[in-house]
């Protein structure tokens, strides 16, 4: 029998930082734990690095991969995050933290750690909208949640935090429905996941949709190192 293609692959141990609107959550693939601290409008970079740094004491990690709630382009953010503070454009990951990073949306990296074959759209519900496609394992960031969706406004604006506390959850449910309705129409995915903090509070799922799970995002990070998603994540982020 052949000798596997990945037969002489050494996977480094993986320190995931996924950083959200709401909390920083990290987690290493040898510990169960997740540690968390507040993130919010006034996290910078350099306070997100202080934070990790001082979060993480005692754990092992060769590598590091950081979800980021912005769009990515050969490992650098695009554009600061709407809901965190400033810095990030320019900023220096590998060298502040001192390792080898890799940084990607992290709605595509909850994607990547939710993925289970075949061309699957991930919408994360959770302080604004996070999407991603993969298909056969090709990631393809999106940026949906700033489309216009109507009376002016986007789909984010309709099924973020801000709009489930302005619409209340009826109606708020139905109108994430209607956008899963239009998006999925529009990418003809096999399957739908949907994840974010506020997933959970849907009770019924639109047809060919599956719940995913925030822990899916340490998923996503583990697995970016390794050879499958290695090509899949330069493509990303290129």
């Amino acid at each position: 029998m052949a000798a596997s293609k990945y037969a002489s692959f050494m996977a480094p141990s993986v320190l995931t930082i996924d950083i959200g609107g709401t909390n920083v959550k990290c987690r290493v693939e040898s510990d169960p734990e997740r540690r968390t601290f507040p993130s919010g409008p006034t996290l910078t970079p350099a306070i997100m690095v202080e934070g990790v740094k001082s979060l993480c004491a005692g754990w092992q990690f060769d590598v590091i991969s950081i979800g980021l709630p912005a769009p990515i382009v050969n490992n650098k953010p695009q554009r600061d995050p709407v809901n965190l503070g400033a810095g990030w454009v320019d900023f220096d990951f590998a060298r502040a933290l001192g390792k080898p990073v890799k940084l990607i949306n992290d709605a595509a990296m909850q994607a990547v750690g939710s993925y289970e074959g075949g061309r699957m759209l991930f919408l994360g519900l959770g302080t604004g909208l996070g999407s991603c496609l993969i298909a056969d394992h090709v990631i393809i960031p999106t940026e949906l949640a700033h489309l216009p969706y109507r009376k002016g406004k986007t789909f984010e604006q309709f099924v973020g935090v801000k709009a489930l506390k302005r619409l209340g959850k009826r109606a708020w449910t139905k109108e994430v429905h209607s956008i899963i309705a239009i998006l999925s129409a529009a990418l003809i995915p096999d399957y739908t996941v949907i994840g974010g903090g506020n997933a959970a509070k849907l009770k019924a799922l639109p047809e060919g949709c599956r719940l995913g799970a925030n822990a899916n995002a340490f998923e996503g990070g583990f697995r970016l190192w390794t050879p499958e998603w290695s090509r899949a994540v330069m493509s990303a982020t290129s």
